[in-house]
């Protein structure tokens, strides 16, 4: 399995834009969605990736937890569903129901949305402030699936806190690591 680090967005990068499709509702999902929300979490995740097989139940109480705070919360998927079909939007409904996902979770099938936050690796974690500013992109936590660390979102929980109370997350910021965004033929950005 080999571990892909995340680029480490630069902070104050403005959330990119996106409107997406949510295959377990069939609703579109749009960033203006979230507009009334002190702190949006936008991470890329896949159902298939054994890093975010590691995390996926505690991502879904933390995500009951902070959207009972006010974080909203949202998840893409990027992967290339013909070379990946686990990672298809029917396994995506799949996904949901059986993780309890709470939070919308889209699908990035020209994989725009990807490029755009510059995702490289799921899972992989964008905190946005009340004015859709990046104050946080890294970790969930230390764990990982080859190490023995308890899966708690300590990272991405005292960023989210520090957001809530009107302050700035810590500046160093541990990058996420996990599985390589499956890109299609020819579209995997430069």
């Amino acid at each position: 399995m080999a571990e892909v680090p995340s680029t480490m967005l630069a902070l104050e990068t403005e959330a990119p834009d996106f409107t997406l499709p949510e295959p377990a509702t069939g609703r579109t999902v749009a960033l203006s969605d979230f507009a009334a929300a002190p702190a949006l979490l936008v991470m890329f995740l896949s159902n298939h990736c054994p890093f975010v097989k590691h995390v996926a139940d505690e991502l879904s109480a933390f995500a009951r937890e902070y959207r009972g705070k006010g974080v909203a919360i949202v998840a893409v998927n990027a992967n290339d569903p013909v070379r990946y079909p686990d990672d298809s939007p029917d396994k995506m409904v799949k996904e949901v129901e059986r993780r309890g996902y709470t939070f919308p979770y889209l699908f990035d099938e020209s994989q725009d949305t990807a490029k755009a936050y510059k995702a490289a690796c799921t899972p992989d974690f964008f905190l946005f402030d009340s004015e859709r500013k990046l104050v946080y992109r890294g970790q969930f936590d230390r764990s990982r699936p080859s190490l023995d660390a308890p899966v708690t979102g300590a990272d991405v929980r005292a960023a989210c806190d520090a957001v809530l109370a009107g302050e700035s997350p810590v500046a160093e910021q541990m990058p996420s690591v996990g599985c390589n965004i499956k890109w299609k033929a020819g579209n995997a950005p430069s």
